[in-house]
């Protein structure tokens, strides 16, 4: 194993499922059956990851070949791509060099741009999965990646992504790195969330005695004795060096064959590493300078690269590689050449001094420049040979930084910042190079260097580039959760004459920005009127950023009339004017936002799936996970639990991977919502300490109403009255705060009045009680604030008519609660009449909470009524099961319909207007409901469960 020989040659293409050893393959059997138990599934639809880790030389290669061809064989389709050390700068190299995808040509990033040009990862992730999932419909598939140690930022994110929206699919993604110098912690990272996820690590570890006696016997053609078998503690059971060792010793006659047994003639037992070196030194002294050079290009090259670097003709170079190819050292690899092993691509380049080495690097750098095209390839090199101050080194590395600064914002942050370093303090190009880091540390996350980086960088910025870097600077803020500090760089910015119009127009929007998220609307509101009374003299940018802050202002004032006005005023604007591109779903969130608290779900859903739309072609990935979130908000609301939470696990999801930690703090506070309504307090306590753990950041609009929420009603639920009212003391002392959180969480009126009367804190319900009367007469033509009114008076007062009044709610989960308030009500009141009423309301309850699996609410009405005399059992009909096909809901079973109608996820989620990601949740949710794994299982269930689904009923 790890090793090519003529035995390999004569027997590998027989290998077949069921072997598990055989010449060339020995001492994995285990891992083999492993391998063939993942390609066996995948021939019946399922499909699975393989996570293939070692030291170098340990086979690993060696393994994802094996496997390709017993693929093959079975009639998968097969792609094979690979990471290399001169690739690591271009984005998504593996997979592309896998599924034979050029990429898209992506436009290069321009100097502080502030909120554009756009940035592409999701897109190139989108153009990569899409016709792969085409492919995969159609057959079972095996996509191998080796050498992922050496894999770029974006292939990482575009493993997690894909490998979870694929799952459904039988595709068998086998992954290798070879592991123990400097692990890459972001691909510790991947290796560790995919084996959480059901992954199956494969450690190929040092060959045992059975193992090496085996490899002896194949290659010297007899069985080992004791001594020959001492040679495995030379290369520690490494089979690529053992192999290396033992074709050598034998060309040198140290081996006698005696009885079919093989024994030592010489006590001759070089070092394992000298071996490589005395195979590359008994070539030419040309061929091995022709190595040498090959070495440098790479661990594959091409040899156009290797004759122009030596100035030799092709033809010439063909009696040197004729030698190379002869000893093993090179091989054929498709249209290049490549080193047979990579410890012997490591020999020849470590047997370069290292001077020469970086000296070689600059020459091919230099070389691929000259060519023209892109700066990536000669940036590869650069970035390892550029010294202090070397110019055109550096106008590469500023290239490819730009090049990539929209397609692999990491990459081109190592890029800059490395050009950085090797700039002279008098460089005319420090600053762009400064721009260009700043802007890539943004993008992904890096806030507090970027914001570091950009006032080191102001102190060195031209005149006419300053301002630019300021509102970049103003806008790192706002992400950092800093508006204040935003808002006096933006005016800071503002009081400077001659301002560009269009910095202008971003100052004021990113001022207005602040300025709501710190509530403060008394000055907000007079320079928002400001603008709007002279638009003449103002961007589109400005103006937008004015409605939205009226629009807030109005909202928590508790005019919603006036509030949907100026939204929609502004969402005519970011239609069809120039306003920033953030802008345009920014204001679509926020329209859904009010339709959601007026209870118009289908105009919010509507809102949320434009502004997705938008977020996606816009490529503003810093709001790719809030879609999700608001639907699951949405989904929450009208009693869709499972859906609620397929929603929030792909916001989440999406956060984590893209490192938008704000929305992560949001996805979580829903789940523990979620999990404390399905009576699950242990889960929504550990979601709790999970958002308290990220650093608090305003990146998800309005989020921290439901963290203060769920916080208050756990600590309701473990009987800490006085700790609920204390997370909450700010809602019910803040008229505005109130106002606010009735608006977006309406069913929080009758919670916090009942709470606050629990903790004989009367005033506190007084006052939540005035705030919803506030809404409801100033809102008439919304009718749920009368109704959020009516159920809170009917608590505070303990009046029955109230809660009747109140019984007309547009939420499942409300309509049940103002049930059980009347029935605990009927309960404390005499006689046999009342008693009766209290038995009905309350069993009206039961049934509303048991509809949805509000499991908590269930339990506690179920109490309510055996203290009144009145035994439910424990499941009733109503009440979903846990699994089988009668545990889906709607959502999921028009999703397996479609699924079992041939369709992809991503035409699945075209006609159901959700996300491919929410799509593949689905998918995983409801095949842990009926124990299965495959799409093709999950046809055969909807076929006999609901056949009408297929049809399309």
């Amino acid at each position: 194993m790890g090793h090519s020989t003529h035995v390999d040659r004569e027997t590998g293409d027989r290998s077949g499922f069921c072997r598990s050893s055989w010449p060339g393959w020995r001492g994995r059997a285990r891992e083999w059956k492993l391998v063939v138990g993942v390609l066996q599934a995948a021939k019946v639809g399922r499909g699975g990851v393989l996570l293939v880790e070692g030291r170098s030389g340990v086979g690993k290669s060696r393994m994802l070949g094996i496997t390709a061809a017993a693929a093959a064989r079975a009639g998968l389709g097969v792609a094979q791509g690979a990471a290399d050390e001169l690739t690591q700068l271009v984005p998504l190299a593996p997979l592309t060099s896998a599924l034979g995808k050029s990429g898209r040509t992506l436009p290069k990033g321009g100097h502080m741009k502030i909120y554009g040009p756009a940035d592409q990862r999701l897109l190139l992730v989108e153009q990569l999965q899409e016709p792969l999932e085409q492919r995969v419909a159609q057959e079972p598939m095996l996509l191998a990646l080796d050498d992922l140690h050496w894999a770029d930022p974006m292939t990482l994110l575009a493993l997690r992504s894909m490998t979870r929206d694929l799952a459904s699919y039988p595709i068998v993604w086998m992954l290798s790195r070879t592991s123990g110098s400097g692990d890459d912690s972001r691909l510790n990272r991947l290796f560790d969330v995919l084996e959480r996820d059901g992954a199956i690590r494969i450690t190929l570890e040092a060959l045992d005695e059975r193992a090496v006696a085996d490899v002896v016997t194949d290659v010297l053609g007899a069985a080992p004795e004791p001594d020959v078998l001492a040679l495995a503690d030379i290369v520690d059971g490494n089979p690529f060096l053992l192999v290396d060792l033992l074709e050598k010793l034998k060309s040198e006659g140290v081996f006698q064959i005696t009885d079919d047994r093989a024994r030592m003639v010489s006590a001759r037992l070089p070092q394992a590493q000298a071996v490589t070196q005395e195979r590359l030194e008994e070539l030419s002294a040309r061929t091995r300078h022709l190595l040498q050079c090959a070495g440098i290009l790479g661990r594959s090259f091409s040899v156009r690269d290797l004759a122009e670097m030596l100035s030799e003709s092709t033809s010439g170079l063909l009696p040197m590689l004729e030698e190379a190819m002869s000893a093993g050292i090179v091989k054929s690899s498709g249209d290049e050449l490549t080193f047979r092993h990579d410890l012997l691509w490591q020999a020849v380049v470590e047997s370069i001094p290292a001077p020469v080495r970086r000296a070689l690097h600059h020459d091919v750098g230099e070389m691929l420049l000259k060519r023209g095209g892109s700066a990536v390839p000669a940036a590869t090199h650069l970035i390892h040979s550029a010294g202090h101050g070397d110019a055109s080194a550096l106008l590469a590395l500023d290239q490819a930084a730009q090049e990539v600064l929209r397609s692999s914002p990491q990459t081109a942050a190592d890029l800059a910042l490395r050009a950085l370093e090797l700039s002279g303090s008098t460089d005319p190009g420090w600053f762009c190079r400064a721009a260009t880091a700043v802007d890539a540390l943004t993008v992904i996350g890096r806030l507090s260097e970027a914001a570091d980086l950009a006032r080191a960088a102001l102190g060195r910025a031209p005149a006419c580039h300053a301002p630019r870097l300021r509102c970049a600077l103003a806008h790192i803020l706002l992400l950092s959760g800093r508006p204040a500090d935003a808002i006096s760089e933006a005016e800071s910015l503002l009081a400077q004459k001659d301002l560009p119009e269009d910095l202008r127009g971003i100052a004021e929007w990113t001022m207005f920005w602040g300025l709501t998220w710190l509530n403060d609307f008394q000055k907000g509101r007079q320079q928002a009127e400001a603008v709007l009374a002279d638009r003449e003299r103002h961007t589109d940018a400005a103006v937008v950023g004015a409605l939205l802050l009226l629009a807030r202002f109005a909202m928590v004032d508790g005019r919603i009339a006036d509030s949907f006005a100026y939204l929609c005023e502004a969402l005519h604007i970011t239609d069809s004017g120039t306003a920033e591109a953030i802008q345009r779903p920014y204001t679509r969130l926020i329209l859904s936002l009010h339709y959601r608290a007026v209870r118009r779900f289908d105009a919010a859903d509507i809102a949320i799936q434009a502004a997705e739309e938008e977020i996606n072609d816009l490529g503003l990935t810093v709001l790719a996970a809030q879609p999700a979130l608001f639907r699951s908000v949405l989904n929450l609301g009208a009693g869709r639990l499972d859906d609620a939470a397929a929603e929030a696990q792909t916001g989440k999801t999406i956060a984590e991977e893209l490192g938008t930690h704000g929305f992560i703090r949001v996805g979580l506070s829903i789940l523990a919502v979620l999990a404390l309504r399905r009576g699950d307090l242990d889960a929504a306590v550990r979601h709790i300490e999970r958002f308290q753990s990220i650093p608090a950041a305003p990146e998800m609009l309005f989020g921290s109403v439901w963290e203060r929420w769920v916080m208050a009603a756990v600590a309701e639920a473990q009987g800490d009255t006085g700790r609920a009212i204390e997370v909450l003391h700010t809602i019910y002392t803040d008229e505005e705060e109130r106002r606010w959180t009735l608006l977006t969480t309406p069913l929080t009126a009758a919670w916090m009045t009942r709470l606050a009367l629990a903790a004989a804190n009367r005033p506190y319900a007084q006052a939540i009680v005035d705030t919803a009367e506030y809404l409801a007469r100033n809102n008439p033509d919304f009718p749920v604030f009368a109704t959020t009114f009516a159920h809170a008076r009917g608590i505070l007062h303990q009046d029955p008519g109230a809660l009747a009044a109140a019984a007309d709610q547009p939420e499942p989960w409300a309509r049940a609660l103002v049930a059980e308030d009347l029935g605990v009500l009927w309960a404390g009141v005499p006689g046999a009449d009342a008693a009766a009423k209290a038995v009905e309301s309350l069993e009206e309850a039961l049934e509303g909470y048991e509809r949805i699996g509000a499991l908590w609410d269930v339990a506690r009405a179920r109490a309510r009524l055996r203290a009144l005399g009145v035994r439910r059992r424990h499941w009733t009909q109503s009440q979903r099961p846990t699994f089988g096909w009668d545990s889906l809901t709607d959502t999921e079973r028009a999703v397996a319909g479609l699924i079992a109608r041939g369709m992809t996820n991503r035409q699945a989620a075209e006609r159901m207007f959700l996300s491919p990601h929410t799509v593949s949740t689905h998918l995983r949710r409801m095949f842990g409901k009926l124990d299965i794994a495959s799409r093709t299982e999950l046809a055969c269930i909807v076929a006999e469960e609901c056949p009408e689904l297929i049809k399309g009923a």
